[in-house]
């Protein structure tokens, strides 16, 4: 990612990319804020079971 950088330490290159990277970093965590509300933990889940009733079916 250094497109966004000068190349002379870690100053942007610009007021704008500056203001860019910090909208990037804030819909960052928007996202991140996101996933977390909406995970669902482990032992709320249960273990899928093949539907095999098509295979008797073509017999």
């Amino acid at each position: 990612m250094s497109g966004t950088r000068t190349g002379r330490g870690d100053e942007p290159a610009s007021k704008g990319e500056e203001s860019d990277a910090v909208e990037r970093e804030a819909a960052k965590q928007r996202l991140l804020a996101q996933a977390e509300a909406e995970r669902v933990p482990v032992e709320d889940t249960t273990r899928a079971v093949p539907d095999r009733r098509w295979r008797r079916d073509k017999r």
